[in-house]
């Protein structure tokens, strides 16, 4: 048996499904990890850039998703994978150079592994709101999955169009999965809300100041909504072994509305800090001379040495606080379909960074 795969089926047991996790290394991708590690019926291959540390349940593989030769020599003895767990992302400056990279990461990882995976079940896409048009300006809400497309570029269309056409005739099925705003531990992301406003506030903290809301006019009042990244690997695991979901989109949200103006003060409060005035500001301007201050931050709290660059996701931020229009979209598909999981935002954040804090990643 070759490495990879090696100690995967024990001796004696009947075999288990073998999740093979694109981008093992970001907030999903994290805890899908985490998650499967629980479930005893499942073994875990991570695939990232970075690799990892491997154990006895999981095995990393430091790949190039965009060498197509490079994908084909790492994942070519992958031949006892069920399932294929799709969340890699590759930031680009426009919409329109995030197609070409996004979709020739997920060609090269299908084009590798199934062919030679005969057991091969279901392959999971992670999409988002941007499949409604949400990042383009004021959309139709409740968004739902039956809702009509919009003018491209779009990376997620087309990784879905794709999918469906390789799934014509095979006995694999798919399933597309669409998330709010997903919010957990990853180090490195670049689209990490939860660690945008810790690190915001913990060094506006540092700076003796009051915690302004910095998204544009009309953002603070505005509907919308999260997913926890755990809640989010419940379900996608559910969509992707639950025969009614076969070949279908969901979305996946907490479960509940809120409005910065109601929530930020309440953050606020988790850092002993005032609230502000909301003053218009780009985080990605404002923020990109504080990295001599984050590091004096983390000698003089004894903070985990992570660059500032791996704690920073200011042009995430700065993309979310802009939103002066609702953004959510309606979860009760799933919910009909047999996913009944829910979080508080609230509890969500402040649960997120209380992690942060024993990870002393903020002080």
């Amino acid at each position: 048996m070759n490495q990879l795969n090696k100690g995967i089926i024990r001796a004696g047991e009947q075999p288990h499904k073998i999740a093979l996790i694109v981008g093992a290394q970001g907030v999903i991708g994290r805890n899908l990890v985490d998650h499967l590690t629980t479930l005893l019926d499942w073994d875990i291959i991570g695939l990232s850039r970075r690799g990892g540390a491997s154990t006895s349940r999981v095995r990393y593989v430091a790949v190039d998703l965009l060498d197509r030769d490079d994908t084909r020599k790492k994942l070519g003895d992958l031949t006892q994978v069920t399932h294929i767990f799709y969340a890699a992302y590759q930031d680009r400056p426009t919409w329109a150079e995030l197609v070409p990279p996004n979709l020739a990461m997920l060609m090269n990882v299908i084009e590798a592994v199934e062919p030679i995976a005969p057991n091969l079940q279901h392959v999971s896409l992670m999409q988002g709101y941007k499949v409604y048009g949400g990042h383009l300006g004021p959309f139709k809400t409740p968004a739902r999955e039956t809702d009509a497309g919009h003018m491209p570029p779009e990376f997620m269309v087309d990784q879905q169009v794709f999918l469906e056409n390789r799934q014509q005739g095979k006995n694999w099925t798919w399933s597309a999965i669409r998330p709010a705003v997903v919010s957990g531990f990853a180090l490195g992301n670049p689209m990490n809300l939860a660690m945008v406003i810790a690190v915001y506030a913990a060094i506006t903290k540092e700076l003796g100041l009051p915690l302004r809301f910095p998204g544009k006019p009309g953002a603070y009042d505005k509907l919308l909504e999260m997913t926890d990244a755990g809640l989010l690997a419940h379900a996608t695991v559910w969509a992707a072994t639950d025969q009614r979901c076969a070949n279908q989109a969901f979305n996946i949200n907490n479960g509940d509305l809120f409005r910065w103006n109601e929530m930020w003060p309440k953050l606020a409060r988790f850092f002993d800090l005032e609230v502000a005035p909301p003053l218009p500001m780009s985080l990605d301007v404002v923020m990109a001379d504080k990295e001599p201050l984050w590091n004096a931050m983390v000698e003089k709290y004894g903070l985990e040495p992570h660059p500032y660059k791996d704690v920073s996701s200011w042009r995430f931020g700065d993309f979310v606080f802009s939103w002066d229009y609702d953004m959510f979209a309606d979860g009760s598909k799933a919910r009909r379909f047999g996913f009944h999981e829910y979080v508080d935002t609230e509890a969500m954040f402040l649960n997120i960074f209380n992690d942060f804090r024993q990870r002393k990643i903020i002080p």
